[in-house]
């Protein structure tokens, strides 16, 4: 797993094949960065199956309900499968977009 640490967020990405690897490096390390906006980057893995993304939802409610934004960057996913609280979007670009629009709203008492 690498991780980089930006202004706006901490960008979880795999490095290995096995995204259900990647999801257990990820539940251990959580807690360190529970009060971070978290990006989910599998943008290098295009198709990946929804079901395995969805590993991911009790992640994206817990860190929602927290006050803090949990974006996955992903392509080829089936976005009508998605539960409307999970945050997927195609390109880094568009989650950094996301994870500002989220600032603000959370700044105004939204």
């Amino acid at each position: 797993m690498i991780i980089e640490k930006t202004r706006l967020a901490t960008i979880f990405k795999n490095d290995e094949k096995s995204i259900e690897n990647f999801m257990k490096d990820f539940s251990e390390n959580y807690s360190k960065f529970a009060k971070d906006n978290i990006i989910i980057d599998f943008s290098d893995y295009n198709g990946e199956k929804t079901e395995k993304i969805l590993l991911f939802l009790q992640y994206s409610k817990k860190h929602q309900h927290n006050g803090m934004s949990f974006v996955i960057v992903a392509n080829g996913i089936d976005i009508e499968a998605i539960p409307d609280d999970m945050n997927i979007v195609p390109t880094l670009v568009e989650a950094n977009d996301i994870i500002e629009m989220e600032n603000i709203e959370r700044d105004l008492g939204f």
